[in-house]
Order: C-alpha cells, then sequence, then structure tokens
C-alpha cells in the first residue's frame, strides 16, 4: 500500500469536531444551571422566611387563646369556691336546729378537713409515684 492511500479500516468516529461555539453553549448550560440553583436557593429563603413568619403569628395566637383559657379557668376556680363556701354555710344552717350552731358548725369544718386530708394523701401518694419514675434506680 502506499502511503497516498487512505486506510481502509475504519477509524471510531468521535463524532464532528467541536466548534469554536459550542464552548459557548457548554458555558451557557453551566449558567442556566447555575441560575436555576440560585433561583431555587431563593425560593427556599422565601419558603423559610414566609415558614417562620407563619409560626410566629401561629405561636401569638395559641398563646393568647392559652391566657384567655386561663383567665376562663381561674374565673371558674373562683366561681366554684363561692358555691362551695354557700353549700357549707347552707349545710351549717340547715344542721344548726338538730345539734346547735356551734355544732353544726364542727361537723362542717371536720368534714371539709376530712376532705382535705384525703385529698392531700392522695396527691402525696402521686407525687411518690412520679418521684419513683425519675429515681436512678441505686436502691440497694
Amino acid at each position: 500500500m502506499l502511503e497516498s492511500e487512505p486506510d481502509p479500516s475504519p477509524l471510531v468516529d468521535a463524532g464532528p469536531a467541536p466548534a469554536p461555539g459550542d464552548a459557548a453553549e457548554e458555558s451557557g448550560g453551566f449558567t442556566a444551571l447555575k441560575d436555576d440553583l440560585s433561583a431555587l436557593v431563593d425560593d427556599a429563603r422565601t419558603y423559610a422566611s414566609a415558614e417562620i413568619a407563619f409560626q410566629k403569628t401561629r405561636a401569638g395566637l395559641a398563646g393568647k387563646s392559652a391566657a384567655r383559657i386561663a383567665l376562663w379557668l381561674v374565673l371558674a376556680l373562683v366561681l366554684l369556691n363561692l358555691a362551695l363556701i354557700a353549700l357549707a354555710v347552707g349545710v351549717v344552717i340547715a344542721l344548726a336546729p338538730l345539734v346547735t350552731i356551734w355544732g353544726a358548725i364542727a361537723i362542717v369544718v371536720g368534714a371539709l378537713l376530712v376532705a382535705v386530708a384525703i385529698l392531700v394523701m392522695r396527691a402525696s401518694a402521686e407525687g411518690r409515684t412520679l418521684s419513683a419514675m425519675f429515681d436512678e434506680g441505686d436502691e440497694g
């Protein structure tokens, strides 16, 4: 074979040679990707700030609602206290003809003190149970 004749063996075709404008297209592709990522980050920041503002507003509303709930519960407890006082006075008045006024007062106060003692014992038992839940377990 002569050197001037083309080689009959096919070479692997790598495709057309890159034109000078192809580098600009690749650069433009990366620029577009960079712009998309930049927009995504900006959108994420906008979403995060909107979510934070929403949660702050919700927390403020929840706080105001909790304050109103506490107010209504305090008022309910005050009224309950007044009702129990009225009940105690009524029981004293009802018992007075049977056991004298001092006897009626002693019965009502005694019953109330027994109720208080029972409630304190139950609270104490609950406190011991709660304390046992948080003990280290170092009992020998």
